[in-house]
């Protein structure tokens, strides 16, 4: 037996060897040694793992995508008997006369994206919700025991039935939200959500009106056209010969799936593109566009320089001012505003100047915005003497203090321009187009049922200061009855479907806010954030264990068939089982007997707990019928929709908003029937403190300070920069923020000018600390000329992790984000001032952080 040390020393020598010698002595040593027959060769038998099922050996089903990234896009999910091997997307060939390529303008493949592709690790990921759970510890120390469902759903029905009878109907709220749980048939919503219904008939429920994604937005749109759906399909970009996208990266979300084809159409058709953003995105570079940088939340100011500089040069399409629009200038002017307490100003004399003293010039705009005021004016030109134009203005700059009167004052410059309505133009917006059919479930007096109705990201504030909070700082809509203006106590939450723990501002105050509470219940597929600061985790099934259709988000025209893919894993069950099983327990807990769950879910008994197949399959039969078959006039049978997967609908025009309020002269849906530059709604009130807004919101769109920015000289001595929090390219907002696979791909990391970072002695890698009054973080950096001055960028959504001192150390900005809302309800994800400085403190992005990221090796700078 050779001893140790000469078995290294042996081992030893080999390895020093000069390199060439020793592979040419041993090749040579181990052809001897076969050929003299001492060894033989075998064909090699085992493997090192189980071969890789081909497709021929896989059962191919199609269903979807679930999520708000930019659309709900068609998946191929190939299993083995009951688990799923790998996903694909659309090839052409799952749909009426399809075939493998198919891929028309009338019938575009709707190709998932890597999130979606990347779904098989949500659904067998290690933070997967198997089982129900209760909590041990405190609230956010994530440590939990395993319960049988009998014990948590009586123990959350008994503590409802106890929060109900001491606090009264607004003690529980409601945060559902289109997240984890989105279809025709199991939907979280506030407005149409399954939870929102169980809550209002158990008549304990205190909803949310203001939606954190586009509240501005759809304000906005509400009050200027009087509908959110103000969108055109994408495919009419193609025909653009401008296309100005306002805060928009469609690289990174959009929302037909196909806009970046329609894009590249229209570069081949000789459009010009211009990104007005703080970052030079993904999207400007793909297209060449002129790059306008621009002080965030300052976009309001830069568009009334354009006005001004379209006024004064007599480029403004008067013809359909004078036809179409209210409040454009004094010709446009209702004859009752003179009298009205909020009316009296019409929009191109506010613009001159008239009432204030103060012309909204291109000069006066770049003190505001930094954006030159030659190139103010140079934008305002190509966009008035450019046909057709669209100006795409997008969620993200609404994301602000007074977020609603960026896209008040976008939608003044569409309408002056005449670029509303014709192909090639753009009216959004909120962007909604195509309308779906969306409501498979019961939805009938039963739903959304609400005794009292709250700003969102106001609920922390509310509970840390009650009684002492006005309606006003709530945010409350308005009720005919006694309940009108008070105060919710909120006892307990409900999530459903929804991280909005995780999402919503201001964290610090939320965590505050929590442990104040009764009752915390967390409904989702994985352990959350909002589900480990929970004291019940309720497992729900994905959309590959159940039943349902997929709709569009927003654009698109089509529907997805999701049938159940695999059975639930582990002991997950649907929402609409859940909540069917807590009805029909509170009703017998109460007197009641059966009638609760009944009206409930009437198509159901309450067998549907095990067997809930059969009664989806009827909800979703019965909706395709009646409604998208009778409704939509889709001839198509329910049989054959589910032997295909997908019905993609044939338009037989390009969608365009208010097309035929243009062409034919339909009203608009606005009080007027017209395009009311000077809102109908707002120039009536006279007591604001009555409205669900509060406070003072001018009539007409105009450019107001927000509460903190760069033009801040005190605020910017303590918090020299501006943070912004765009989404991120490899989540949609929390989701899959626990993916291996897309986290090798993007760091959660904070974006630094590179000039900035020199003076701070900052380089890409460095671990950085952010902070203001509100919290802290700790992110790596990523140095680049890719960003304005004084401008910096975390991606929201990350999970927080927090160490002792209540540092996160995943780098959620909520942590540093204000839960002050604008009157309109617009979230301020984008109004933060921070600090920053190299740091010790510890990052961490997640629990494989070391074995998988790999983004070092990408080399992005420019």
């Amino acid at each position: 037996m050779i001893k140790k040390h000469a078995l290294t020393k042996l081992i030893n020598n080999s390895l020093n060897q000069e390199r060439r010698n020793f592979l040419k002595v041993s090749a040579t040593g181990f052809a001897t040694l076969a050929a003299g027959g001492l060894v033989k060769i075998n064909k090699a038998t085992a493997q090192a793992y189980q071969p890789y099922p081909t497709d021929n050996q896989l059962e191919t089903v199609v269903t979807s995508c679930a999520h708000n990234c930019g659309s709900r896009h068609m998946l191929v999910a190939h299993k083995q008997n009951d688990v799923i091997v790998r996903l694909s997307s659309d090839d052409g060939r799952y749909q009426r006369d399809g075939c493998y390529g198919k891929d028309t303008d009338e019938e575009p493949q709707l190709r998932a994206c890597l999130r979606g592709r990347a779904y098989r690790e949500r659904i067998y990921c290690a933070e997967r919700l198997l089982y129900p759970m209760m909590r041990v510890g405190e609230r956010g120390s994530g440590k939990f025991k395993r319960v049988s469902w009998d014990e948590a759903l009586d123990f959350i029905a008994n503590k409802l039935i106890e929060i109900k009878a001491q606090y009264g109907s607004q003690a529980i709220l409601d945060q559902s939200y289109a997240g984890a749980s989105y279809g025709v048939l199991h939907k979280s919503d506030q407005i149409e959500g399954l939870q929102g219904r169980f809550l209002g008939m158990f008549a304990c429920r205190t909803s949310c009106w203001s939606v954190p994604s586009y509240q501005g937005t759809t304000t906005s749109s509400r009050w200027t056209f009087g509908t959110i759906e103000d969108g055109n399909e994408d495919d009419t970009f193609a025909h653009s010969k401008l296309l100005i996208m306002w805060g928009w990266n469609p690289a990174y979300t959009f929302h037909g799936g196909n806009t970046i084809y329609y894009m590249r159409k229209a570069k081949q058709n000789g459009c010009k593109f211009v990104v007005i953003d703080p970052l030079y995105t993904d999207t400007a570079a793909t297209f060449d566009a002129w790059w306008i940088p621009i002080k965030p939340n300052t976009d309001a100011a830069m568009m009334a320089g354009m006005a001004h500089y379209i006024f004064t040069n007599n480029l403004q399409d008067q013809a359909f001012i004078n036809k179409f629009v209210q409040g454009m200038d004094a010709d446009t002017m209702p004859e009752w505003s003179k009298n009205s307490p909020n009316g009296t100003e019409n929009f191109k004399d506010y613009i001159l100047g008239k009432y204030d003293g103060q012309p909204k010039t291109p000069e006066w705009a770049e003190k505001i915005c930094g954006v030159k005021a030659a190139d103010i004016r140079k934008l305002a030109d190509m966009y008035a003497t450019t046909k057709p134009a669209a100006l795409k203005a997008c969620w993200g700059p609404g994301r602000n203090d007074y977020g609603e009167q960026y896209n008040r004052m976008a939608a003044a410059l569409q309408a002056m321009t005449g670029n509303i309505g014709i192909l090639g133009g753009c009216a959004e917006g909120v962007g909604k187009a195509w309308h779906a059919e969306g409501v498979a479930h019961p939805y009938d007096d039963y739903s959304n049922i609400w005794f009292s109705s709250i700003k969102s990201d106001r609920w922390a504030h509310i509970v840390n200061n009650y009684p002492n909070v006005t309606r006003q700082e709530a945010g409350l809509w308005p009720r005919d009855d006694n309940l009108d203006g008070v105060i919710p106590n909120i006892r307990g939450i409900f999530y459903q479907g929804s991280n909005w723990f995780n999402q919503l501002t201001n964290i610090n105050a939320e965590i505050e806010a929590i442990n104040k509470l009764d009752l915390v219940v967390c409904l989702d597929q994985t352990i959350t954030t909002s589900g480990l600061y929970s004291d019940v985790l309720l497992p729900i099934c994905t959309h590959f264990e159940r039943h349902d259709v997929a709709l569009p988000w927003y654009k698109g025209h089509y529907y997805i068939h999701r049938p159940k893919v695999i059975e639930p894993l582990g002991e997950s069950k649907s929402d609409f089982q859940v909540f069917t099983e807590l009805a029909y327990r509170l009703g017998n807990m109460t007197g009641i007997g059966d009638k609760f769950g009944q009206a409930y879910n009437p198509k159901a008994t309450r067998d549907y707990w095990n067997n809930p197949d059969p009664v989806d399959e009827e909800y979703l039969r019965t909706w395709w019928e009646e409604r998208v078959m009778h409704h939509q006039h889709v001839e198509m049978p329910w049989t054959e929709f589910k032997k295909h997967g997908v019905y993609k609908v044939k338009l037989e025009r390009p969608h365009i908003a208010f097309q035929d309020q243009v062409e034919l002269g339909l009203p608009f849906q606005t009080p007027s029937g017209k395009i009311e530059i000077l809102c109908d709604e707002l120039a009536r009130i006279n007591d604001w403190t009555k409205t669900r807004y509060g406070y003072h919101i001018p009539s007409i769109p105009k450019w107001i300070e927000p509460f903190e920015s760069l033009n801040h000289p005190t605020k910017t001595e303590k918090y020299p920069f501006h943070l912004i929090t765009p989404h991120p390219r490899h989540r949609t907002h929390s989701i899959f923020n626990n993916s291996a696979i897309l986290r090798e791909t993007y760091d959660q990391e904070i974006t630094i000018n590179a000039g900035d970072a020199k003076k701070l002695g900052i380089s890409t890698g460095d671990k950085i600390e952010v902070w203001n009054d509100r919290g802290r973080l700790v992110v790596p950096a990523y140095v680049t000329q890719r960003c304005l001055p004084g401008v910096v960028a975390i991606p929201e959504g990350a999970w927080i992790d927090l160490d002792s001192k209540g540092i996160d150390r995943a780098g959620n900005p909520n942590m540093l984000s204000a839960d002050t809302p604008s009157p309109a309800g617009s979230f301020a994800y984008n109004t933060i001032l921070v600090n920053i400085r190299k740091t010790t403190l510890q990052h961490r992005a997640g629990w494989d952080e070391t074995s998988i990221s790999r983004t070092h090796v990408f080399g992005r700078d420019i």
